[in-house]
């Protein structure tokens, strides 16, 4: 159904109890229809895995391998994103990478089940930024050769 605010708000995207609205046509139409909860697939549980696997091995990743993705998107942002859209941050210059990294790799690597052992013995082209950069998993950014602290 068509959805009127009060108050001067033209629309709004988002679940409020048992309603969820969307904001369409460069919020000027506000949509809103019952929530319902997803169907569960196969895709979502293989990203789920995925999703648990990156955040625990960025969490075991070096503060100093952390901070060198930190001023890798601060000039990925810079150099690549719109101007009206906000920069990525590291955790998703992360994931980024390793997405790229395993679709370079499709026979040998599956991001549900790869370790940070893995990583470190097997795939040391992105143990360091500058190194994911020179393999072709991120986008060159100025700078990026400087990025050389280790996962």
């Amino acid at each position: 159904m068509k959805v009127t605010l009060k108050y001067g708000i033209a629309t709004y995207s988002g679940t409020i109890d048992d309603i969820t609205f969307g904001s369409y046509k460069n919020d000027t139409l506000c949509i809103a229809r019952k929530w319902v909860m997803p169907r569960l697939t196969d895709q979502n549980t293989e990203m789920s895995a995925i999703a648990k696997n990156l955040s625990t091995l960025y969490g075991l990743c070096s503060t100093d391998y952390k901070a060198d993705l930190k001023t890798y998107a601060y000039q990925y942002g810079k150099e690549h994103s719109a101007k009206d859209k906000l920069a990525p941050n590291a955790y998703s210059i992360f994931i980024k990478m390793m997405f790229a990294f395993q679709k370079g790799n499709e026979a040998s690597v599956t991001l549900d089940t790869i370790t940070y052992s893995d990583i470190q013995s097997l795939f040391p082209d992105i143990t360091t930024v500058g190194g994911a950069v020179d393999s072709g998993y991120l986008p060159n950014v100025e700078g990026a050769e400087l990025l050389d602290a280790e996962m």
